[in-house]
């Protein structure tokens, strides 16, 4: 059986994933509320249902 572990020269080298943004999209009768957070800060729409 083949050892699978990963060499000691590759552990600890890869970079730690981080949140790069974050929203959310929420619908009720007659209107779309839209939000996104990212680093550089917060945007948002609230727009009636159906509109584009």
């Amino acid at each position: 059986m083949a050892d699978l572990a990963m060499p000691a020269s590759s552990r600890g080298t890869t970079q730690p994933r981080r949140l790069i943004a974050a929203g959310i999209i929420r619908r009720s009768p007659g209107r779309t509320l839209t939000v996104r957070v990212t680093e550089a800060g917060v945007t948002g729409s609230i727009r009636k249902a159906g509109a584009r």
